[in-house]
C-alpha cells in the first residue's frame, strides 16, 4: 500500500509539472476513483518529506544540545492560565485568568529565541483556549525553533486541527488519564477518542499520547488501554508517574509496576520516550542527576517570570526580558535538592544531554513545597 500510494503521488507530480492540465488527469482512466487515489499518493509523498524533515530538526536540536552548553534546549511557555478542566491533581490551572496578549508572547518567543532556544512548548492552563493561538506558533516558527503544545484536547475539531498545520505546529501531545471520566480528572479515552481519530486523518505534526499512573489514577489498568489505542491509531505513546497536588511522588504498586514495563515496550519511538528516570521511581528509588531548569530548561509563566519547572514556581522568579545567559550558567551548575524524587519528565529528558558532564559545584538549592494553585504562585509573587 505505502508503494502503491508513493507511485500514484509521483505520477501525480509528473502530471502537474508537464502542465497539461485537469483534463489529462481526467481522461487517463475514471477519474473519480483515480483523482482520490492520486490525492492520497500526493498526501503520502508530502507526509514523508514533513517526517523527514521533522526528524532533521529534532537531530540538529540534539547535536546543537551535546556541542553547546551555553543555550535554552527547551521552554514551556504559558499562554494563559485558564482551563475548561479541574483535575484534582493539577495546580496549574485557574478559572478566571485573562490570555497573555499576543503581542507580549510574541516578545517572550524573541527573548527565547536570544537565549538561543531550540523547543519551545507551549502550554497553560489549557493552550486552545487562547483565541490567538496559531499566531503565536506561527511566531515559534519564524524565529527558526520547533514548536510544541500539550492540551487537554477537549477543545480540538477538525477545523481546529487544520488551522494548527497551518500554523506550523510540529509536536502535540495529548494526556488521557482514564478511559472513563471520572470526578478527579475528566481527560478520559471517552470523550476523546473521536479527537484522536480526527488527528489520526488530519494532522500533519508528531502526536503523543501521555498516560499517567499514580496519584488519583483509580484504574491503573486504563493506561495500557489507552497506550493500545495509540499504538493503534499510528501515534507515539509514554507514561509517567503523576505526582500528587503537592508535587510530590507517591510509590507505586505492584500491578501500576506491571502497567507501567508494558506501556514502556508498545508502540514506536520519539524523544518524549527517552526517560530513564521514571522507570528508577517507580521502583521507588531515587534518582542521580544533574537538574539544568533554569539553564537548559526555562518555565515561563503566565507574568513573564522564568521557575525551575511547574512544580518549583518562585525559583528563581526573574522577569523573562531580564534573565541573562548568566543567569542560565548560574543555574546550570546550582544542584536541586528535589532532583532525586522528581516526576517532571521533560526536565529530566533535557537533562540527558548534560548527565555525562559539568558537575554542579554551587551548592544545593533547598526544596521547597509547590505551591497548590495559581493563586498561591501570585501571593507568593
Amino acid at each position: 500500500m505505502r508503494a502503491e500510494r508513493l507511485f500514484l503521488g509521483m505520477e501525480f507530480a509528473y502530471i502537474l509539472r508537464r502542465k497539461r492540465g485537469v483534463m489529462e488527469i481526467l481522461d487517463r482512466m475514471g477519474w473519480h476513483r483515480r483523482m482520490k487515489a492520486w490525492i492520497k499518493g500526493a498526501s503520502y509523498v508530502l507526509g514523508i518529506f514533513g517526517e523527514a524533515i521533522r526528524s532533521w530538526r529534532e537531530l540538529r536540536m540534539i547535536v546543537k544540545g551535546l556541542l553547546s552548553t551555553d543555550h535554552v534546549v527547551l521552554a514551556h511557555l504559558i499562554v494563559t492560565r485558564r482551563c475548561n478542566l479541574s483535575c484534582g491533581y493539577c495546580n496549574e490551572y485557574d478559572r478566571i485568568s485573562a490570555p497573555v496578549p499576543t503581542d507580549v508572547l510574541r516578545r517572550r518567543v524573541d527573548r527565547l529565541a536570544d537565549l538561543g532556544a531550540s523547543i519551545i512548548t507551549i502550554s497553560g492552563g489549557e493552550p486552545l483556549l487562547h483565541p490567538e493561538l496559531e499566531e503565536v506558533i506561527r511566531h515559534i516558527r519564524r524565529r527558526g525553533i520547533i514548536a510544541g503544545l500539550i492540551t487537554n484536547g477537549y477543545l480540538l475539531t477538525r477545523e481546529r486541527i487544520k488551522k494548527l498545520n497551518e500554523a506550523g505546529l510540529e509536536y502535540l501531545q495529548i494526556s488521557i488519564d482514564n478511559v472513563q471520566p471520572d470526578d478527579v480528572s475528566k481527560k478520559s479515552l471517552k470523550v476523546l477518542d473521536q479527537k484522536l481519530v480526527w488527528l489520526r486523518e488530519l494532522a500533519r505534526f508528531k502526536v503523543n499520547i501521555n498516560t499517567v499512573l499514580g496519584s488519583g489514577v483509580r484504574n491503573p489498568e486504563d493506561a495500557l488501554t489507552i497506550a493500545q489505542r495509540a499504538v493503534e491509531l499510528g501515534f507515539s505513546c509514554s507514561v509517567g508517574v503523576i505526582h500528587d497536588e503537592w508535587g510530590r511522588l507517591r510509590p507505586l504498586s505492584e500491578r501500576e509496576r506491571e502497567i507501567f514495563l508494558a506501556v514502556q515496550k508498545l508502540g514506536k519511538w520519539s524523544y518524549s520516550r527517552v526517560n530513564r528516570f521514571q522507570r528508577n521511581l517507580v521502583e521507588g528509588k531515587p534518582n542521580r542527576w544533574r537538574c539544568r531548569a533554569g539553564a537548559r530548561y526555562l518555565y515561563v509563566c503566565e507574568d513573564g517570570l522564568v521557575h525551575y519547572c511547574s512544580q518549583q514556581r518562585g525559583y528563581p522568579g526573574v522577569p523573562l526580558e531580564e534573565y541573562t545567559r548568566e543567569d542560565m550558567r548560574r543555574e546550570y551548575l546550582t544542584e536541586k535538592a528535589c532532583a532525586p524524587y522528581c516526576t517532571i519528565s521533560c526536565v529530566q529528558q533535557v537533562a540527558e544531554l548534560d548527565n555525562w558532564r559539568d558537575p554542579q559545584t554551587l551548592g544545593v538549592k533547598a526544596w521547597r513545597a509547590p505551591v497548590t494553585s495559581a493563586y498561591e504562585v501570585r501571593r507568593a509573587e
